[in-house]
């Protein structure tokens, strides 16, 4: 896989046209000498169960993998943590609230976006609600998906981050313990 930033053709700052590749992960240019480091990105997954140990997922309004499960979640901002992302993605997507959240485990992905790969550091957090009552499918989640944990299938799911986070959850369950 080719990182993205060999997709740039001319440099950020000063629009020169002869890039350089130092390392694998950066640009540099011999212009005005900026060198440029393309990190991964943080991203935030919200696994939602109730008291019922239902699991709530989002079903994609956009692509990519528009139309299959994901779950709650997105970038995080710059100026956030993980967990305020992790708390305001959940909000957003499906106007949830939860009673407690915790850290999970993280897994690395590549997400296409606008035609380019974004290196993500996917983070995976155990969302606790009473109930789904008041969840309502909203921003780019175009519907709300709810099942017990027993019917959790990873195939179901777009993403491979996120496939792989349910295959673990069907794995070992007591992650969620």
């Amino acid at each position: 896989m080719t990182h993205p930033l060999y997709t740039f053709r001319y440099c950020p700052r000063c629009g020169a046209p002869e890039l350089q590749h130092p390392h694998d992960r950066a640009l540099h240019c011999p212009q005005c000498e900026l060198t440029y480091f393309h990190n991964v990105a943080a991203a935030v997954a919200c696994i939602v169960l109730d008291d019922r140990d239902h699991i709530l997922s989002v079903r994609r309004a956009r692509e990519p993998a528009k139309g299959t499960l994901d779950l709650p979640g997105g970038f995080v901002d710059p100026h956030e943590s993980a967990e305020a992302a992790a708390r305001r993605e959940l909000q957003e997507e499906t106007g949830i609230v939860p009673q407690s959240l915790r850290y999970l485990f993280s897994l690395p992905n590549t997400y296409p976006y606008s035609g380019i790969d974004v290196f993500t550091a996917d983070l995976f957090y155990l969302a606790r609600v009473p109930d789904f009552h008041n969840a309502h499918a909203a921003d780019d989640a175009a519907a709300l998906d709810i099942r017990p944990l027993a019917a959790l299938r990873a195939t179901d799911y777009g993403l491979a981050s996120i496939r792989q986070a349910i295959a673990s959850i069907i794995r070992e369950p007591e992650l969620l313990s």
